[in-house]
């Protein structure tokens, strides 16, 4: 059997923008910190934007020279940094796509290469959630997550360019890996809005609360609009995981002869699905649509990342081979 040639340019490419993503997503998360630390309230800006004494903007006295009112230096700040998001995104799909040309597969055929379809999944959900202004302050969140899994693909799961092993050259590679990176990446926003619909509802999001963190909790979304952006994004995601898990059953039927054999990674994907589940039920449900419901939704981001990293590195499975390679 030949062994499929490696581009050696197109992989040193792909680091090279790996690289780039996460310096230019350091700093849109820097930039976006500043503003969501030192925001002022919208009532302040608008003040400030109409001095005392000042002639109005409609004023069409010859001879007045009227200035065009200007944007607050944190808002523009916090617009450089949603660029650079944008930037980072589109830096790490040609991260993603140089791999894919350097090694003549789909680009996901280790955890390396898992974790960056993932990440870029999760920062397009993103970008489609949260798209309006008032949103913004929640990228700072959302961002700090996504550099943690690049930050640890990249130092301690990375994998020089080279075929997939025999075990996933499948069809099913490309459907199975790229549904549940997508599904995955839902999550991580999701899993991000209950978090800080949780603060929210915590005493640090009570009014007048003194302190840095609770005036940081206050410049964010109210509880309510976290709590549907959760909600909604669970249910996109939701089906979209439970039909990568039925892909990886039938993969596994033509590759180990049966559809499900509680491997470590599979019981605890379907774990994670059931507690997304529970949680729809849970937030259709009285009495459970606040905090509970927002609890259950942690509980299923936490099993998500648990069994992205504690089950592929760890416990030795049959997904074992999905580890560093």
């Amino acid at each position: 059997m030949n062994t499929p040639h490696i581009d050696i340019g197109f992989a040193r490419y792909s680091d090279l923008a790996f690289t780039s993503t996460i310096v230019v997503l350091v700093l849109a998360l820097l930039l976006l910190a500043v503003e969501l630390a030192y925001s002022r309230s919208r009532l302040a800006d608008a003040r400030e934007l109409v001095p005392a004494g000042a002639v109005a903007a409609d004023d069409d006295r010859p001879g007045v020279v009227v200035e065009a009112p200007r944007r607050p230096v944190d808002e523009r700040i916090g617009r450089a940094g949603l660029a650079l998001v944008y930037v980072g995104t589109a830096t790490l799909l040609v991260c993603i796509v140089l791999r894919g040309l350097a090694t003549a597969r789909v680009p996901w055929g280790n955890m390396y290469e898992f974790i960056n379809l993932t990440c870029f999944c999760g920062l397009v959900a993103a970008a489609i959630t949260l798209r309006q202004p008032k949103y913004r302050a929640l990228w700072a969140f959302v961002l700090l997550p996504v550099l943690i899994l690049l930050a640890v693909s990249g130092k301690w799961l990375y994998s020089n360019a080279a075929p997939v092993m025999p075990a996933l050259q499948s069809y099913w590679l490309p459907i199975h890996v790229s549904v549940v990176s997508l599904g995955s990446g839902v999550f991580l926003v999701a899993g991000v809005a209950s978090m800080l619909f949780l603060l929210k509802m915590s005493p640090l999001g009570e009014p007048d609360r003194d302190g840095t963190l609770a005036a940081i909790v206050a410049r964010l979304p109210d509880a309510q609009t976290l709590d549907r952006i959760a909600y909604r994004t669970t249910i996109f995601g939701f089906p979209v995981f439970g039909f990568g898990v039925i892909f990886g059953a039938i993969w596994a039927e033509e590759a180990w002869g049966r559809y499900w054999g509680w491997d470590p990674k599979e019981t605890v994907a379907f774990i994670a699905w059931v507690v997304y589940a529970a949680y729809l039920h849970a937030r259709s449900t009285a009495g459970w649509r606040d905090r509970k419901a927002a609890w259950i939704n942690v509980v299923g981001f936490v099993a998500m990342v648990f069994n992205l990293f504690f089950i592929n590195l760890v416990v030795t499975g049959l997904h074992s081979y999905a580890g560093v390679g």
